[in-house]
Formats: C-alpha cells, sequence, structure tokens
C-alpha cells in the first residue's frame, strides 16, 4: 500500500483537533432553533438537535475516510482493454462551504488506463466520499480527477459535475433549476483532442 501512502494527505483538518461532543453539537443546534425564534422545548423540537446531530454525521460522513482508499485493489487482466472507461450519472450529495446548504446533481467519470483498471463501484465511492464534505465544487471536481490520476496512473482521466446549488435556488437570486457545471481533465483527456472529444461526447449523452 506504499503507492497510496505517498498520497495520502499529511493530516485531515479534522485530525488536527478535538472533535466536539455529541452534546456540544446538539447544544448548538439548540441555540439555532432559539436564533431562529423558536422553542427548543416544545414538543416537535424536543428531538430535533439530537435528530439534527445524528443527520450531520451523516451527511458529512467524508471526512471519516480517505476517498483514495477505495482505488487500492486494481486489475490487470483486461484482455487488452484500451479505450475509455467512462462511469456516467453517479449521484453527488455535497454541501456549499459558504452557507452549508445542500449542493445536489452527478458526476461523469472516465479515465485512459495505462495497464490497470478499478471496480466501477469504486469510482461512485471516490466521488461520494469526497461529496460528503463542505466545499465548493470546483475544488470536489478537481479532488476526485487527483485522486484517480494520483492512484491509477492512467493516460488521463476526465470528471464532469453538474449540479444544483440550493444556495442559489432557495435564498439569495432564488434561481430554481439553474445548474453549475465544472470539469477536470488531466493527461490525455486534456491533451489529446480526439480523446477528449469522445469523453465529452459521452458525458452528454448521459
Amino acid at each position: 500500500m506504499a503507492h497510496l501512502e505517498a498520497f495520502r494527505p499529511r493530516i485531515l483538518r479534522q485530525e488536527q483537533r478535538a472533535r466536539p461532543t455529541q452534546a456540544a453539537a446538539e447544544a448548538a443546534v439548540r441555540l439555532l432553533i432559539e436564533w431562529a425564534g423558536d422553542d427548543p422545548d416544545r414538543e416537535g423540537l424536543r428531538d430535533t438537535p439530537a435528530r439534527v446531530a445524528r443527520s450531520y454525521a451523516d451527511l458529512f460522513r467524508g471526512y471519516g475516510e480517505d476517498p483514495r482508499d477505495h482505488l487500492a485493489r486494481t486489475f490487470e487482466d483486461v484482455g487488452g482493454y484500451e479505450d475509455l472507461v467512462v462511469l456516467s450519472n453517479i449521484r453527488v450529495v455535497s454541501f456549499c462551504e459558504h452557507h452549508m446548504l445542500p449542493v445536489i446533481g452527478r458526476a461523469h467519470v472516465g479515465y485512459l488506463p495505462r495497464s490497470r483498471v478499478v471496480g466501477i463501484s469504486k469510482l461512485a465511492r471516490v466521488v461520494e466520499g469526497f461529496s460528503r464534505r463542505l466545499q465548493i465544487q470546483e475544488k470536489l471536481t478537481a479532488d476526485i480527477a487527483s485522486a484517480i490520476q494520483d492512484i491509477l496512473n492512467p493516460l488521463g482521466v476526465g470528471v464532469v459535475i453538474e449540479a444544483e446549488h440550493s444556495c442559489m435556488t432557495l435564498r439569495g437570486v432564488n434561481t430554481p433549476g439553474s445548474t453549475l457545471t465544472t470539469s477536470r481533465l488531466l493527461g490525455v483527456m486534456r491533451d489529446d483532442a480526439r480523446t477528449r472529444d469522445e469523453f465529452l461526447r459521452t458525458v452528454r449523452q448521459a
């Protein structure tokens, strides 16, 4: 597993400080309920702080893993396969780091193998692992592409994410239906026009 260790982040930020307790998280939710103008002791809200804390533990579970670990097991017996591998329409559930509101969309991930491939479910797990964090979509796109490039060492990688941001659709400019598209192309996926066009054409047809 040495090749994984070489690319593992030095220290995840959540490991640099003591994690608040469940009780502290519940107290914070209770305070927000009061700040919003409601009574956290009324029947309908009495258990809400605990529920919110538990749901956050699930929604932000990406902080508890290194998504690159999902790429550790690869397969070299590919029968001479030398063409693109593209997994489309991977569900993305992430959160805007500016407003902590949901970012919902889909990701398309492709790579051109050099000598080995990875199970397709692992590509989806990499997307999910990076998604379940507070961030901007541009960074999420780059992180997914870099992980695949670093660990699998393919000839090229392409990642496209299309997502709707609740911070725009539920507040602010209130533009429901607007979608942000980001992409990161590496290696031949960026430098070779034919490979790039094949990947983007596959994405458009998904």
